[in-house]
């Protein structure tokens, strides 16, 4: 390469990159297409997206049909929630979590049948499980003071499956996080854990913790049943955004995670992400790119490439972060709109023999999130050149496949970002959470959409409560008179299809219901019996 290309591209380097000195990380857009033309064109609506941001700080309303403020970064800034007692309840639930897990890992709080708490049973869904998931396998340590299970679906085979992991509930201290209590996935779980307490012969309440909103069907059955402790959820806090909040708090606290550390990167990622000078502004940039890249339509999926196994569920994590907050078929204005960006990816090296075929060869539909930590390991790696002791390092295969598969999409016309950490820890972890959460909210101000509220999430939760209204009114029609599904849905006044489809199910596990006739729809006949 010649001396002044060298220099040029090291030019290109130096603008091109956003940083944080504590904790060390790095955003680079050198590969990201992101030229001054474009990044200039939407300089003002990055100024008036900085200028909502504020406001959004400062306690406007996100959500006025529901009469709600989004508060999320206040839970690790106190100080700067609008009212002094929202500062109080943040800084007074920190202490309270801090306590309660030490007093857990003393063995001040036990199992009310003896022994020690030595696993946790977190059971949600959503944000309300994907956050806590995340920072357990990220930071999570061989000599970690307890275990973290997680139930975060109604499938019984699942929630069998991981009770039967776990074996005796003795000594698991159980979560349920709902900010209403009503969430059916998570209530089914809840009551899936207290009858198997009940058949292992052992208390659910002296091992129950809630972490749910004040006045709350399950606030008000953990106080009434005598549970070990309740934490807050605010209604100012989304599940998505919820992990700085005790969703995420209190079960990294009982894995031994440094919370103060965790809370303390998210803050100095808020405090670099209200940088004025967007050059400096690491969210700013990011939903720039994001922007540029999807024609602001959201026309390319986000593929995210963590190389490092602790972050495997990096992608899911922000699947529902920018999913759920940026899908909207409606603007603020009532204009539809019909936004979003769409996220997937897996882990680096191993889709350098999965998917990244397509990325490099195929359809240019997508952009790439690259993450990379630049600490192997916490000791010294070995070479993997028998005959070399300088050789390579497993480490540097993978940094290695990491900037190699960048360079060989960048060729063939795709654009990446590349998020570099010096080391994963809580406070990184922190860090990154907080960049995303700041960058969905300003990418949802440039188009326009209320990134705060999820009106498609429940529409389908009516539509299967529907489904389940639907399901007792079969029930309740099958007699010892075999029916056809025509008949059944004439009775009813419902879609054959659908009562085809509820039937399928209940034969196959409900024992008092039986399908006669084999598997076609128009032959098959229904009895009770």
């Amino acid at each position: 390469m010649a001396p002044g290309t060298a220099l040029a591209r090291l030019d290109l380097l130096q603008r091109s990159r956003c940083t944080l000195d504590d904790p060390p990380l790095e955003l680079d857009f050198t590969l990201s297409g992101l030229d001054d033309a474009k990044f200039e064109g939407l300089r003002p609506d990055l100024t008036r997206a900085l200028a909502a941001m504020q406001a959004l700080e400062a306690g406007s309303l996100a959500n006025p049909d529901e009469q709600r403020m989004v508060g999320h970064y206040w839970l690790r800034a106190p100080a700067r929630a609008p009212k002094p007692e929202l500062s109080d309840e943040i800084a007074s639930t920190l202490e309270r979590i801090e306590t309660f897990a030490a007093a857990v890992h003393r063995g001040q709080i036990v199992p009310p049948d003896g022994g020690r708490f030595g696993r946790v049973l977190l059971i949600g869904i959503g944000g309300s499980a994907l956050g806590p998931m995340l920072a357990a396998d990220a930071l999570g340590r061989a000599d970690a003071p307890m275990v973290l299970t997680v139930l975060d679906n109604t499938d019984p085979d699942g929630i069998d499956r991981a009770l039967g992991a776990i074996g005796s509930l003795r000594e698991t201290l159980v979560l349920v996080v709902s900010k209403s209590g009503g969430t059916p996935e998570t209530r089914n779980g809840m009551l899936e854990v207290m009858r198997a307490c009940n058949a292992q012969r052992i208390a659910f309440a002296g091992r129950a913790v809630a972490i749910t909103t004040d006045g709350s069907a399950l606030h008000a059955r953990a106080k009434h049943e005598a549970w070990l402790a309740t934490f807050p959820m605010w209604d100012w806090v989304g599940g998505r955004t919820s992990v700085t909040s005790a969703v995420g708090l209190l079960p990294m606290a009982l894995l031994g995670c440094d919370l103060r550390a965790f809370l303390a990167g998210a803050a100095a990622m808020d405090e670099a992400t209200r940088d004025q000078d967007l050059r400096r502004n690491p969210a700013a940039m990011l939903a720039a790119f994001w922007h540029s890249e999807g024609q602001g339509k959201g026309e390319r999926a986000m593929v995210v490439l963590p190389y490092k196994d602790r972050l495997l569920l990096m992608s899911r994590y922000l699947q529902q972060l920018v999913m759920e907050s940026l899908g909207k078929r409606l603007d603020r204005q009532g204009k539809v709109v019909e936004q979003g960006l769409s996220v997937y990816g897996n882990k680096g090296s191993t889709d350098q023999h999965a998917y990244v075929q397509q990325l490099r060869d195929g359809r240019a539909d997508f952009f790439a999130l690259f993450v990379r930590v630049l600490a192997d390991r916490a000791g010294a790696s070995a070479s993997m050149d028998e005959k070399n002791p300088q050789g390579p390092t497993s480490g540097d295969y993978l940094d290695g496949f990491l900037l190699g598969t960048r360079a060989a999409l960048f060729e063939s016309g795709r654009r990446s970002a590349t998020l570099t950490l010096d080391r994963l820890d809580e406070r990184s972890l922190g860090a990154i959470i907080a960049l995303f959460e700041r960058a969905v909210g300003i990418y949802g101000e440039l188009i326009d959409v209320n990134a705060y509220h999820q009106p498609g999430v429940e529409a389908g939760k009516k539509a299967a409560q529907q489904v389940l209204d639907l399901q007792a009114r079969i029930l309740a029609a099958l007699g010892t008179t075999p029916k056809s599904t025509a008949a059944i849905a004439a009775d009813l006044g419902a879609d054959p299809a659908d009562v085809w489809a509820i039937l399928q199910h209940l034969a196959a596990n409900r024992a008092q219901v039986r399908r006669q006739g084999g598997a076609d729809p128009a032959r098959a006949t229904f009895v009770r019996g």
